[in-house]
C-alpha cells in the first residue's frame, strides 16, 4: 500500500449519539487498517456521554468531525457526506465494526472492475462482547426487493462509487430515518446492479439499544414504503420479470414438489440468467466475476 496513487480514496462517515461504549472500537476498526488514502468523518449528534472525549483522541487522523445536535441519522449522514471527497463511499455506525482487510478488498474489487459501482460483503453479526458469529451469504437484487424478500442487505458491509451516489441524488432521504439505507438501496437498484463480494467486510452488532430493535414495526413500514416507490419507478422489463416471479412463487408454494424449470428448461435458463446474483470471488490471485442462480 506504499503508492497512494494505486488506492482510490475511500470516504467513511460514522454518525454517533451516546454510543461511547462502542465508539472507540468502531474508530479503531477504521483507522487501524492504515489504508493510505482514507478520509474518515465523524458526525456526533451532541452526545452527553464520553463520545466527544474519544473522538478527540483521534482528531488528528480525522478529515472532519463535529459534535452538535442534528435531526437524526439521515441528517447526520448527509452532513458527513457533504464533507467527503472520496471516490468510494460508505458509512459505519458507531456500534458496528470493519475487518482488518476491508478497505484493501474493497479497493481491489473496484480497481479490478471499473464498471462495477456497488458492492456488498457477506452478512455477519457481532455480539456485545465483540465476537463475530453467524456469517452468511445473503444475496439480494432488485427482484428480491420487488417480491418483498428484503431482509437484509447489511449496510455496514456495503460500498459504492461516488458516481452512483451522484446519480441517485447525492443525499439520503431523511424522511426514512429508520431505513435510510433501505431507501437508498431502492434508488441504487434503479440505476445499477449490486455485486456480492465473497468476503466478510463488516459486522452488525446485536445490541438492545439499536433503533431497529426498539422500533421494528416502524422499520418494516419504512422499507415497505420505499419498495412501493421502487415498484412505481422500475422499468417495464423488470416489472414484467417480477410479475412472472410472483406467479412462479405461487406455483412453487402450491406444488413445492415440482421443479418448474424441468418443464421449460430453455425458457427458464434464459430467464434466470437475466436475474442471477452477481458475485466476485477470489481465484488465482484476483477477484473474478461469477453468478449464482436466483432463488425464490
Amino acid at each position: 500500500m506504499s503508492d497512494i496513487r494505486v488506492w482510490p480514496k475511500i470516504s467513511i462517515v460514522t454518525p454517533n449519539l451516546n454510543h461511547g461504549q462502542f465508539l472507540e472500537v468502531t474508530i479503531r476498526s477504521v483507522l487501524s487498517q492504515n489504508y493510505p488514502n482514507l478520509e474518515y468523518i465523524i458526525i456526533d449528534g451532541g452526545s452527553t456521554d464520553n463520545s466527544v472525549e474519544i473522538i478527540k483522541k483521534y482528531a488528528d487522523r480525522l478529515a472532519y468531525w463535529v459534535s452538535e445536535p442534528d435531526k437524526g441519522q439521515g441528517n447526520a449522514l448527509n452532513k458527513g457526506f457533504s464533507h467527503s471527497t472520496g471516490e468510494i463511499l460508505a458509512w459505519l455506525n458507531s456500534i458496528d465494526t470493519y475487518l482488518p482487510w476491508t478497505f484493501s478488498v474493497v479497493a481491489q474489487c473496484f480497481n479490478t472492475h471499473r464498471d462495477i459501482n456497488w458492492i456488498t460483503g457477506c452478512n455477519s453479526w457481532w455480539n456485545v462482547n465483540g465476537q463475530l458469529h453467524s456469517p452468511a451469504h445473503v444475496y439480494k437484487n432488485i427482484y428480491d426487493f420487488l417480491l418483498g424478500n428484503y431482509k437484509w442487505l447489511q449496510q455496514e458491509s456495503t460500498f459504492w462509487r461516488r458516481s452512483l451516489w451522484e446519480k441517485a441524488g447525492e443525499r439520503l432521504n431523511e424522511r426514512y430515518n429508520l431505513q435510510v439505507d433501505g431507501e437508498l438501496w431502492c434508488r441504487f437498484f434503479l440505476l445499477d446492479e449490486l455485486w456480492h463480494v465473497d468476503s466478510i467486510l463488516g459486522g452488525y452488532r446485536d445490541h438492545p439499544s439499536r433503533r431497529t430493535s426498539m422500533h421494528y414495526n416502524e422499520v418494516i413500514e419504512a422499507i415497505e414504503t420505499a419498495i412501493s416507490a421502487l415498484k412505481n419507478n422500475c422499468p417495464d422489463e423488470i416489472r414484467k420479470r417480477a410479475e412472472i416471479l410472483e406467479y412462479l412463487k405461487i406455483i412453487k408454494r402450491l406444488f413445492n414438489f415440482i421443479r418448474i424449470n424441468d418443464f421449460f428448461p430453455i425458457f427458464f435458463r434464459k430467464f434466470y440468467d437475466n436475474i442471477s446474483y452477481k458475485r466476485l470471488v477470489f481465484k488465482d490471485g484476483s477477484w473474478i466475476r461469477t453468478t449464482s442462480p436466483f432463488k425464490l
